[in-house]
């Protein structure tokens, strides 16, 4: 069971058991829950905690816990819809309601109900996570002399020059700067290069949290499709000539949600078509530690092969280890990163110093190559499993290209379907998995879903998803 559902298990049966006490009743001790519930201490500490928080117990340091002194009054609702005119911008005497949609990557982060089998998540489950090896490292962190001190605004040496190495090519540490994870960095970069109102290219279908970042920058993003190849160069040269864009995103390894790999010929032809645009590549190379086992040679980064600062490339250790290790990095040669720097540190002055240390003893320690290889070999396993599962028992479930690398398969449900009542008829089944709309910026070209092979167990639970969804959907039929 995981730790987060013990947790809300054992809380909602303290709230039952809290009945059987009087106001400023002593509950039992953390030694006697634990046992009574055969769940960890730390488990017996959170759900108290949450109980805390909600009121209904007082913890007293020394002494224990006790049931509280119930909450009689009612607070008054006030009347909050004078915000929705401050929340609305003036645009020629015109009030333009303003909104940022992250229901996209809500989808993917919200955690599912109990017993329901997650496909939807974009992280590693904790049994593919190095947990003891991350702990190592924060412990050994920790004992860093100055760890809690102020670091530097572009982030440490020695963790710039790491990622500058990884990256290869003729960036050196002097052009990384250490971000809180991709996320964020893709945030500055959109800042730095593109105001409100801007058009933005975009690889069509994409990742939704680039579409919700853009739009929430007041950007408007623009659809260029993308085929078994990558996306498509002389839809991009139109498109940079239509629209007078200044950027274009991409993922050229292992494309969210589709998984294809940026063709060798189409890498240079993408840089020469940026280039004559006299725009900027955001290169998000997010699945680089993601490839499988069987993905061959790695074609390097394009910041590797560009000399004219054409490119300003994202990098994170987030994916491979673990959501709460927020570290990336953004590399960029020129004036632009000036930019991004002053932005960052406008946002949020720097990348906390004890993370940062953790994240480089993390990658610094004879662990972390074992780890990478635990995780190529598994998602390796995990893809074809899924894959089989799904030839086999869903056929009508098109799967266009089968990936090497990253942790989902991209898939056309047949029949003429959406993919709203996919996901619909899935989570009655119980599984979850992510619609394919929220990664279009335009009209999709056809109903699409997205089946993540990274956030279950083990090989177990991908069966059995599969299992029910041949059931849910064949009953909705």
């Amino acid at each position: 069971m995981y730790e987060r559902s013990s947790v809300a298990e054992l809380a909602e049966s303290l709230r039952v058991e809290l009945n059987r006490y009087s106001v400023g009743g002593k509950l039992p001790s953390s030694r006697a829950l634990v046992e009574q519930y055969r769940v960890s201490p730390v488990t017996v500490s959170r759900a108290l905690a949450q109980l805390a928080a909600e009121g209904l117990v007082v913890t007293r340091p020394g002494a224990g816990v006790y049931r509280a002194q119930p909450r009689t009054h009612t607070q008054e609702l006030g009347d909050t819809s004078w915000q929705a005119v401050a929340l609305s911008a003036e645009d020629s005497g015109e009030v333009v309601p303003r909104s940022v949609d992250a229901s996209g990557v809500l989808v993917t982060l919200a955690a599912p109900p109990a017993g329901v089998i997650p496909l939807h998540s974009g992280y590693l489950h904790e049994a593919l996570q190095p947990e003891r090896a991350m702990a190592a490292a924060l412990a050994r962190a920790g004992r860093r002399p100055g760890v809690w001190g102020r670091p530097p605004v572009e982030g440490l040496p020695e963790l710039r020059d790491w990622f500058a190495r990884e990256i290869g090519g003729a960036v050196a540490a002097a052009d990384v700067l250490v971000t809180a994870g991709g996320q964020s960095a893709l945030a500055t970069a959109l800042r730095a290069l593109a105001p409100p109102g801007a058009p933005i290219l975009v690889e069509s279908p994409t990742y939704p949290g680039l579409l919700a970042l853009a739009r929430a920058a007041g950007c408007r993003p623009v659809p260029v499709p993308v085929d078994a190849d990558g996306v498509r160069p002389e839809l991009l040269a139109a498109a940079f000539e239509a629209t007078g864009a200044r950027v274009f995103v991409c993922q050229p390894l292992f494309q969210n949600p589709t998984g294809t790999v940026l063709s060798g010929e189409r890498r240079g032809e993408v840089l020469r078509i940026a280039r004559a645009a006299g725009a900027f590549v955001l290169e998000d190379d997010y699945a680089r530690s993601l490839a499988h086992e069987d993905s061959g040679p790695l074609p390097a980064p394009l910041a590797a092969e560009d000399p004219d600062g054409v490119v300003v490339h994202v990098r994170s250790l987030t994916k491979v280890t673990s959501p709460s290790l927020r570290v990336g990095a953004l590399a960029a040669r020129g004036p632009v990163f000036d930019r991004l720097r002053a932005i960052q540190v406008v946002d949020t002055f720097f990348v906390p110093r004890p993370l940062q240390e953790a994240a480089l003893e993390l990658v610094g320690a004879p662990a972390w190559p074992r780890h990478l290889k635990t995780v190529a070999a598994e998602l390796r396993h995990r893809r074809d499993v899924l894959a089989g599962a799904l030839r086999r028992e869903l056929p009508e479930l098109e799967v266009p290209h089968p990936p090497r690398g990253g942790y989902q398969l991209w898939a056309r449900p047949g029949g003429g379907g959406d993919d709203a009542a996919f996901v619909a008829a899935a989570l009655r089944a119980g599984v979850a998995v992510a619609p394919g709309r929220p990664y279009f910026c335009a009209e999709p070209p056809g109903p699409f879903v997205r089946l993540s092979f990274a956030g279950v167990s083990g090989a177990g639970e991908l069966t059995e998803a599969v299992r029910r969804l041949r059931s849910g959907l064949r009953l909705d039929a």
